[in-house]
């Protein structure tokens, strides 16, 4: 027999959880069954709002191993000596679909990391392509609309898809990757992961370099086409993770990243913050500098891959942002979505809590002050001096540094973003941009089999829309190269 109570969720052991109270054997409830109505009443509100995009995850607890040092580049403590090992938390996801969907949907899939270092967590918040369908973030609503479900059907409507697409040049590139013949990985072992955006390092004299970060899987790229990926079982990716943990086979990855000074970016003839875009591995070769490697299943699915909480405004000393129109829309669009989604205390939530301590002034809310393992983040006085009888400050500044209250750290600030010069404030439109040549000169690196599967894969939705968005879409990649048109054209059968 088991030595541990069941209590009520204030702590009060439970008499019965078979029988609820009534009148007799036959009769009816009564009033007094507070612990039936606890019960009930927590079941109504065991689901949260899903995520609107990356919906259904599988996540992993991990450890990132430095193998070179990043010392000269920024002063991000985790990245400085080569042997410092940084405890990780990593969540795979597909993006389009709900909780319910399928892990072997054409999609992209998720990838991100949250780093739990010693002065803060920072969020790798990126996925398995180098690069995204927009540069601006005005149109992601519109966007991840044209993905979902039709509204009137409630349908999926690859027409819809296409017509956004045919309307956004923009999209060319990661079209081609999604269409390809990695659209559907095998599994989440065996898929590369990338910030795709720009950020930044600086280091102890100021120097500021623009980065990009590359997760390159250790097991190889797998990946099925669309009558292999039928054939799966919805839950697939997410049971060969925890499996494979589970039997010891832990999964990693080498980590590099991409590094451009500032005044090579300045006349760079790619715009390095253009989220379209890749850096050319010519031009800016990668540096291995790490080893990432997943080896502990969550314990709890919803406390913590459905909790957790990622947010690219999450950087810590020595990383910082970019120009990246989408990135800068990301640093507020995140944070907004889990305060939406979890509450204003999200980041109190173990799986989301720094494993440093944390001072800050914010105050109240829901569930203030609970499941933050370390430090305190409620605004109470855990730095008040008990002998001077001082009170612990919810405001800055104040006059109680003395008695251990939080205080700005300058050493940390980031460089001045640098900006155009003689720069207008004003809506600038990016449609003149080259989207073509590095979707091109992706198609002229595939096989024939590749080729064969992408224009079988775009054909077969793009058969689904009306003439005038077909033909858009062929001038579109026509401008690739006049072969990928051509081959999807045929696949359409025009």
């Amino acid at each position: 027999m088991s030595k541990t109570t069941l209590t009520t969720s204030a702590g009060a052991p439970v008499a019965d959880d078979n029988n609820s109270i009534s009148v007799g054997n036959r009769g009816p409830l009564t009033f007094d069954n507070h612990y039936l109505f606890e019960k009930l009443a927590h079941f109504n509100r065991e689901r949260i709002p899903e995520r609107v995009v990356h919906a259904r995850g599988t996540a992993a607890y991990g450890t990132f191993t430095v193998t070179k040092s990043l010392k000269d580049h920024t002063i991000a403590d985790f990245l400085q000596e080569v042997g410092q090992q940084t405890e990780v938390f990593l969540r795979f996801s597909t993006v389009g679909g709900g909780q319910d969907s399928s892990d072997y949907a054409r999609d992209p899939r998720g990838f991100s990391v949250k780093f739990y270092t010693k002065e803060g967590n920072w969020d790798m918040v990126g996925n398995n392509t180098p690069v995204f369908f927009l540069n601006d973030p005005i149109k992601f609503p519109d966007f991840i609309h044209s993905q979902k479900k039709d509204p009137r059907t409630n349908l999926p409507n690859p027409a819809n898809a296409f017509e956004f697409w045919a309307n956004h040049p923009q999209s060319l590139h990661q079209m081609t990757i999604l269409m390809s013949d990695r659209g559907i990985p095998l599994s989440y072992r065996h898929v590369h992961g990338f910030s795709s955006h720009t950020l930044s390092f600086y280091n102890a004299k100021g120097e500021r370099f623009w980065c990009k970060w590359h997760f390159k899987t250790n097991q190889g790229i797998k990946t099925l086409t669309n009558d292999e990926a039928a054939k799966m079982p919805a839950f697939g990716a997410q049971q060969d993770l925890v499996n494979a943990i589970d039997r010891g086979e832990f999964p990693s990855w080498k980590v590099e990243v991409q590094i451009m000074t500032e005044d090579e970016a300045k006349n760079y003839h790619i715009n390095p913050f253009d989220l379209t875009k890749i850096w050319p591995y010519k031009d800016f070769p990668v540096i291995e500098i790490g080893r990432l490697e997943l080896n502990k299943n969550v314990n709890n699915y919803f406390a913590e891959t459905e909790q957790v909480a990622f947010a690219p405004s999450n950087f810590v000393p020595g990383i910082a942002a970019s120009p990246d129109k989408m990135l800068q829309g990301r640093l507020l669009a995140y944070q907004d979505a889990h305060r939406y989604r979890i509450g204003a205390n999200y980041n109190q939530i173990p799986v989301n809590a720094p494993k440093c301590p944390v001072n800050h002034y914010q105050r109240d809310g829901a569930f203030a002050g609970t499941g933050c393992p370390v430090g305190h983040s409620s605004g109470e006085a855990n730095y008040t001096n008990a002998a001077s009888h001082i009170a612990a400050s919810n405001f800055y500044p104040n006059d109680r540094a003395a008695d251990g209250a939080p205080v700005p750290t300058p050493r940390v600030a980031a460089p001045p973003m640098p900006v155009l010069e003689s720069a207008w404030i004003g809506y600038h439109s990016q449609d003149e941009e080259d989207y073509y040549t590095q979707a091109g000169d992706l198609f002229r690196i595939m096989n024939d089999d590749q080729k064969a599967q992408l224009f079988g894969n775009i054909a077969g939705g793009l058969s689904q829309a009306n003439e005038s968005i077909q033909q858009r879409m062929l001038a579109i990649f026509a401008k690739a190269d006049p072969a990928y048109s051509a081959g999807v054209a045929k696949a359409l059968g025009l």
